[in-house]
């Protein structure tokens, strides 16, 4: 390590990653399972750094951001590494690449074109660059480029959304609630007929719809459902809070006594909230 300057230096930079990365890639001085890695294996690994950095800022959470981020960049980091070392591309291709296209998807900060128009009218040229983007990689379709590892709730709004701007959409909100209670009803009403397989599939056009009802109403499901985790899991816990101070574990509690605790510690957060 006497002879590793960078990889001591704490304020390295993106030089002292990159080099431990490919120390840690090194066939014969590396470490094992970092050696044993593709990009297959390391992907589950990227999704998930991926949510850990969105946790980090719903929990606002700054210092654990950084390190998230951090977790992030090493993931990115060891893909270009793999790359490289299959002669596919560097890291640089990678951040040049990432420039060159901020640069051509924003021409009225970078080039000629004016800034005086409304987020709604940049979102619209933001997605008229990328459909001129996607036409060169000859993906042609309407639902071309929308990326398969995507969470299967953001999936499926990217896909709505690309269909909407051709005009396959539901005009009214109302109509889009209505196709909700609709497949709910067949649910319900065949789930007892139908195979585990039928039962999945109507299952997924119920969600399918529930994530067009949140695209019509400018929520993100993805970060809707998050939240409501959050909730349960802070309600939740309040339950077994005062299971505790009863002397009791919820094992040992049942339904109607955990029902009526959950409803007088949703009962105290509406409250607070109105005071």
């Amino acid at each position: 390590m006497a002879e590793d300057p960078l990889i001591l230096d704490p304020l390295g930079g993106m030089p002292r990653l990159l080099e431990i990365m490919r120390r840690l890639r090194d066939p014969e001085t590396g470490c094992p399972w970092d050696i044993e890695q593709d990009f297959a294996t390391i992907a589950p690994y990227t999704i998930e750094e991926a949510y850990e950095v969105a946790d980090a800022i719903e929990r606002q959470d700054w210092d654990d951001l950084r390190g998230e981020l951090g977790d992030l960049l090493f993931q990115s980091v060891f893909h270009a590494q793999m790359a490289a070392e299959a002669g596919l591309f560097t890291f640089d291709d990678v951040a040049n690449t990432m420039s060159d296209k901020m640069v051509a998807r924003h021409p009225h900060v970078f080039g000629d074109e004016t800034r005086d128009k409304s987020a709604e009218q940049q979102t619209r040229d933001w997605e008229t660059v990328k459909a001129a983007e996607r036409a060169d990689k000859a993906q042609n379709g309407t639902l071309d480029g929308v990326a398969l590892g995507l969470p299967a709730l953001l999936r499926a709004v990217k896909l709505q959304k690309r269909a909407a701007r051709v005009g396959f959409d539901w005009p009214d909100i109302g109509q889009v609630v209505d196709k909700i209670i609709e497949e709910a009803g067949e649910l319900a009403e065949a789930r007892e007929t139908m195979t585990q397989t039928e039962i999945e599939e109507e299952f997924g056009d119920m969600l399918f719809v529930i994530a067009n009802l949140g695209r019509h109403l400018k929520i993100d499901p993805e970060a809707a459902l998050r939240a409501t985790n959050a909730k349960f899991i802070r309600r939740f816990e309040a339950v077994e809070a005062r299971l505790a101070a009863m002397g009791k574990t919820p094992g040992e509690s049942d339904l109607k006594e955990m029902d009526a605790l959950w409803d007088a510690v949703k009962g105290e957060e509406k409250q607070q909230k109105n005071t």
